[in-house]
């Protein structure tokens, strides 16, 4: 019985690894062009960036796949990065000149609503779709 029990052990752990990782599958709709890049942050439900990620757009659109996500709360902010200068364009009183959005399409009337409202949970593999702001 006990030579059983290492065995079957390291399966159930093995298991358990291999079903919490998981994709997600980001569509951004909504560009105005398909000039440029999509630059996205992915963080956790503690506000820290898990990773980063940039995704070409072809017919105004951009899906950016992320693999291996652990069963967990996300959240996701973006901009569109039309002259490739890495950061996000604003005008002189600091609005965005460049599209940008957040997961849940979460905007609120004078920039994104709070951290909170952003987040998501992956728990399989998920698709979202998201709408740009300009």
């Amino acid at each position: 019985m006990g030579r059983a029990f290492l065995p079957a052990f390291c399966l159930l752990m093995i298991s358990n690894i291999v079903i919490s990782q998981n994709d997600l599958k980001v569509e951004i709709t909504g560009l105005h062009n398909d000039k440029g890049i999509i630059m996205l942050q992915l963080f956790d439900e503690g506000h820290n960036i898990v990773s980063q990620h940039k995704g070409t757009i072809k017919e105004k659109k951009s899906v950016i796949i992320i693999k291996n996500l652990k069963t967990s709360k996300y959240a996701i902010r973006y901009f569109h990065d039309e002259n490739l200068n890495g950061t996000m364009d604003t005008n002189l009183t600091g609005m965005p000149t460049e599209g940008y959005g957040f997961s849940n399409d979460a905007y609120g009337m004078f920039g994104p609503k709070p951290f909170g409202s952003w987040i998501f949970e992956v728990k399989e593999n998920k698709k979202i779709v998201l709408k740009t702001k300009y």
